[in-house]
């Protein structure tokens, strides 16, 4: 596909060392786990790319900074790294890293699936409702203001759950971060690493905006004579 960009990016997981992790716990040369191609098809096994960046409606696979491929764009799509990271790999690799991640957050597929899930609408939600406040604030009547006040604190109690889910998930995803393999004298990272994207900052944002907006539009609603 070439260069393509993901943006607001929920969450970037790069795998650049995860050779050399696979090597620590296997000692055995590790060839064929990356592909170099950046059109290759997505969880068809043609080999791990070296970044990849998720969003809301779905997620990009990168063999450098830029180049890459992105998966279709859908509404309320699951967050399961450790799914789509695994089926791009060769069979024989795949197997390897399930033997060696016996116990971790982020490969509960079905965990971070269904809470990422119900978190989009969540964050759906709050964003219809921040709009309607905005809409409904413009037509400059006491009860459009307190329409707005109603959708401002649902829209902001909505913003707020689903920005928390999506932001323990990531926390809890991190411990891969500090997963060690090999040999307890010469230790090393899995080489897999999670860090959160700009989009939750932007979802906090978007629910500190609408929670400081409550208080102006029921002032309003209690005041405006127009």
């Amino acid at each position: 596909m070439g260069n393509v960009l993901l943006w607001p990016r929920v969450i970037r997981i790069p795998t650049t060392d995860h050779r050399e992790g696979l090597y620590a716990a296997l000692s055995d040369p590790i060839e064929g786990l990356y592909t170099t191609n950046a059109s290759a098809p997505l969880q068809q096994r043609a080999g791990l790319r070296n970044y990849y960046d998720w969003g809301l409606y779905g997620y990009c696979a990168y063999v450098n900074s830029s180049a890459g491929t992105c998966s279709n764009m859908t509404a309320a799509n699951r967050f399961e790294p450790y799914k789509i990271l695994t089926s791009d790999m060769l069979g024989n690799y795949s197997s390897f890293t399930d033997y060696i991640i016996t116990s971790s957050t982020f490969i509960d597929s079905p965990y971070l699936g269904n809470f990422t899930n119900g978190a989009y609408y969540l964050l759906l939600i709050g964003t219809i409702c921040a709009a309607l406040a905005l809409l409904c604030g413009i037509l400059k009547h006491p009860f459009a203001f307190l329409l707005s006040t109603a959708f401002a604190i649902i829209g902001s109690a909505m913003l707020l759950i689903g920005a928390t889910i999506w932001t323990v998930i990531i926390k809890k995803t991190e411990s891969i971060n500090g997963f060690i393999v090999g040999n307890a004298s010469d230790p090393s990272p899995l080489g897999i690493t999670v860090s959160m994207g700009n989009a939750i900052y932007l979802a906090w944002a978007a629910f500190a905006t609408l929670l400081a907006s409550i208080l102006p539009y029921m002032i309003s609603c209690c005041t405006f004579r127009g």
